[in-house]
């Protein structure tokens, strides 16, 4: 009935339903660029930065994913949110700025980086302030021994991060861009401890 009124008045296009193939359809993960296999690989590279290791740490930088580093900036999130909703709104809104201010101080340095790249490093370089966040419940009691692994943690994240996007032409100016990695590492895990 509401078919036959609606071609009556000219408007019968808003019932006609498209025949889609469905063989054409990708699998969801194919269709939003979600290759598991090298998030894997660029948290790897990510937890073992040492050169020594064998790992490309290049493909981090050069081959740059969104839903990699989103993954590790919620799982960061999760892991601040005990007891600190509120965090988590701010977590991803640090990341994003963030790395637009080391986006733009790289560029002023002279690198050859885009803002993707710098959201991906710093988003996956996220993963050793997760690993230092899950053992520091366990050192609960023991105060400086937290404070050693605290700083451990954001000295391993901001190492990753830096070996990781400081390119060739970086080198010689690569204090200058550790220092606000370093510190984003630490306000990062500020809101982690809610000090």
């Amino acid at each position: 009935m509401t078919s036959h009124y609606l071609n009556r008045k000219g408007f019968g296009w808003l019932m006609e339903v498209e025949d889609e193939d469905l063989d054409d359809e990708r699998p969801l993960l194919e269709e939003l660029d979600i290759n598991c296999n090298d998030i894997y690989y660029k948290l790897r590279c990510v937890l073992f930065p040492c050169p020594q290791l064998g790992y490309q740490h290049k493909i981090v930088r050069e081959n740059p994913d969104f839903w990699g580093p989103l993954l590790v900036v919620i799982l960061f999130s999760l892991v601040s949110v005990y007891g600190q909703f509120r965090v988590v709104s701010w977590i991803i809104t640090i990341w994003i700025l963030g790395s637009l201010v080391i986006f733009v101080l790289a560029r002023v340095l002279g690198g050859e980086v885009s803002y993707s790249q710098c959201l991906g490093v710093i988003g996956y370089s996220l993963l050793p302030l997760i690993v230092t966040a899950t053992v520091l419940p366990v050192l609960y009691g023991l105060h400086y021994l937290c404070l050693i692994v605290q700083g451990l943690g954001i000295f391993w994240a901001a190492y990753s991060a830096s070996s990781l996007l400081i390119s060739d032409e970086l080198q010689s100016k690569k204090p200058l861009l550790i220092y606000p990695v370093f510190l984003l590492y630490v306000y990062f895990f500020s809101l982690y401890t809610g000090a």
